[in-house]
């Protein structure tokens, strides 16, 4: 691979062809549109920088990217936004969400909704729900218990519910996860 090499055809053909893919998982992530763009920029110079270790008997590029992305936005995280988060503890909780209200959604409001929950909870669901890590796992990238993983899996799960209640006045539930 000429990426292995430091070639800069090889590497610039790379980001044009993984940028948008990546971006979007910068996006569920990053705090904002241009939080996003800087995680990606330092993704792809990690991406760079270690792509001497890539196995593809280990796994696809595409997935080790996205984890190397997923990495560099926790450690960015921890450098910039070591700020403790609130919440609203006024917040009334239901176990589930309609489906249609979902369907209904364009991708880029739901990134929107889930880019408003507080940041460690934004952070947990992403890990769990889109890069499909366990809450081991979880708690070992984020230095946590498997327990406090669960736990903000949970809060963000019922954040969104309430919010998606918010968006729906007609709202019913039914026994759909995300």
């Amino acid at each position: 691979m000429g990426c292995k090499s430091n070639d800069e055809n090889s590497q610039k053909e790379l980001v044009i062809r993984f940028s948008a893919l990546l971006f979007t998982v910068c996006r569920r992530y990053a705090r904002d549109y241009n939080d996003a763009k800087d995680i990606l920029q330092d993704a792809f110079i990690e991406i760079f920088n270690s792509i001497h270790g890539y196995d593809p008997a280990k796994g696809g590029l595409e997935n080790w990217m996205k984890q190397i992305v997923a990495r560099t936005a926790i450690r960015r995280y921890r450098k910039m936004y070591m700020v403790r988060e609130t919440y609203d503890k006024d917040v009334s909780y239901s176990n589930g969400y309609e489906s249609n209200v979902i369907d209904k959604m364009e991708l880029e409001d739901l990134i929107d909704l889930i880019n408003t929950l507080p940041f460690k909870y934004k952070q947990i669901f992403n890990l769990y729900v889109f890069e499909e890590y366990s809450h081991s796992e979880i708690g070992k990238m984020l230095g946590l218990s498997e327990s406090s993983s669960r736990s903000r899996l949970s809060r963000a799960r019922k954040i969104l519910i309430e919010k998606l209640s918010k968006l729906n006045p007609d709202f019913k539930l039914s026994n759909i996860k995300f």
